[in-house]
């Protein structure tokens, strides 16, 4: 289980120098972002802060196995970290609420993009329905 945990965590690192050098920032897609989307289009102050928080928040979350790190957008403008995205439950989102917080220069975060309920799970409710169906006849 820690050598899990480590690999976890070495992928994370490897992601991170990844998304330095080939983006300078680690947004994953979400078309109802408006207050991340707001946030990125804002100039900042401290650009290389800004990126550096950005890439930091993005590899925790993807390290930290109980957060869908690939389904949360990170944007940072003037140490102020915007979330947005779909997940699972309350607890994920309070859960990288959290981690965003805890990371150097990050001044507040603004969590209100955060969707509780992620489409793929509504999917998955949908398919077991129709094998429920073809089940029963």
């Amino acid at each position: 289980m820690n050598r899990f945990r480590t690999s976890q965590t070495a992928l994370a690192l490897a992601l991170s120098a990844g998304l330095v050098f080939a983006a300078g920032t680690a947004l994953a897609d979400d078309t109802r972002a408006q207050n991340t989307d707001r946030l990125a289009k804002a100039d900042s102050d401290q650009p290389v802060n800004d990126t550096w928080i950005t890439t930091k928040v993005k590899s925790s979350l993807l390290a930290d196995s109980d957060v869908a790190g690939m389904d949360i957008r990170v944007v940072t403008n003037n140490g102020v970290v915007g979330l947005s995205g779909n997940v699972e439950s309350q607890a994920q989102a309070d859960r990288a609420k959290q981690i965003a917080q805890d990371i150097e220069g990050v001044s507040r975060v603004d969590d209100s993009g955060l969707t509780v309920g992620s489409t793929d799970a509504n999917r998955g409710s949908d398919e077991n329905a129709r094998d429920n169906t073809r089940d029963r006849n």
